[in-house]
């Protein structure tokens, strides 16, 4: 498969470094050139626009930060339009607002023919290097079968929800409940430590039983030893919790709980923690000055 990648940030990058090792002629671009340099070294090839590394993709793979930056992307100047046609496909694996998603489909569809999936995901970089995401797919059906092969690279586990846009509201109710579980865990950590519980053996002794999750199983150990490893931004959970909080008033669902976890990820964010990984929420619990 040939395969355009545009947008290599953390995620971006650890999609196009698993289709490189599948097998896929990947060519990669993003706004910051130098993002490019250690992709191309494992074999990727870079463009100089959207529009260039479009020109020769069967898919084209977005994975960027907001809607405003995609529809920049597809649309803007050298923008993946411009090269856009019926053999190819966009598959948007960006967490974005579910209106704007299917609203830019039916135009990128009547502006070249360019069929559009939204496949948001969970389970961040690690999971993408290991071909075991969780996707949320929207969009057509013969659009989502078209896709298959190249999602089937990536993912242990993609639904279809219904056309485009549904992916991404799907994205959202999951982005809901990892929000409230990281937020859990780094409390529950703290309340062990201050009882003389070591927390990194909690995961194991809770397997299996109804307090279990991935999250549990992932994060916990990394909050208990302060393991800050990147694997997702604080920012970008913000970025998606606002976007469910905004739906939601406009529908008046009340929504409490995400609302108060919504409020403290503004905590982390306002005190210069956008960019951390999602272990750091311990940072909201320390006792006392320079404490994690």
């Amino acid at each position: 498969m040939k395969v355009a990648v545009i947008g290599v940030g953390v995620m971006g990058s650890a999609i196009a470094t698993r289709l490189i090792q599948t097998g896929a002629e990947v060519t990669v671009f993003d706004a910051f050139a130098g993002k490019l340099g250690p992709l191309v070294s494992i074999g990727a090839t870079a463009a100089e626009s959207a529009a260039t590394a479009t020109r020769n993709a069967d898919f084209v793979i977005t994975s960027l930060n907001s809607a405003a930056i995609v529809e920049k992307a597809v649309f803007g100047p050298n923008g993946i339009a411009a090269e856009g046609s019926t053999d190819k496909l966009l598959i948007d694996m960006s967490s974005i607002d579910a209106g704007r998603t299917s609203e830019m489909a039916a135009r990128l569809r009547e502006q070249s023919g360019m069929g559009w999936v939204d496949a948001p995901l969970s389970g961040g970089a690690p999971a993408a290097l290991q071909g075991t995401l969780t996707l949320m797919v929207g969009g057509t059906e013969q659009d989502v079968k078209h896709a298959e092969p190249l999602l089937a690279q990536l993912a242990a586990r993609f639904t279809r929800f219904g056309e485009a846009g549904a992916g991404q509201t799907v994205k959202l109710i999951n982005q809901v409940l990892c929000a409230a579980g990281f937020m859990a865990v780094a409390e529950a950590v703290r309340f062990a430590e201050q009882h003389g519980v070591d927390a990194s053996k909690i995961p194991g002794a809770l397997a299996g039983g109804r307090a279990d999750s991935r999250i549990l199983q992932e994060f916990m150990g990394k909050m208990a030893v302060r393991d800050f490893t990147p694997t997702g931004r604080i920012d970008n959970m913000l970025k998606d919790l606002e976007t469910v909080q905004a739906s939601a008033m406009a529908r008046r669902i009340p929504m409490p709980v995400t609302s108060v976890i919504t409020d403290l990820h503004r905590m982390l964010v306002a005190g210069g923690f956008g960019a951390a990984d999602s272990a750091e929420y311990m940072r909201l619990f320390r006792l006392g000055k320079g404490e994690v």
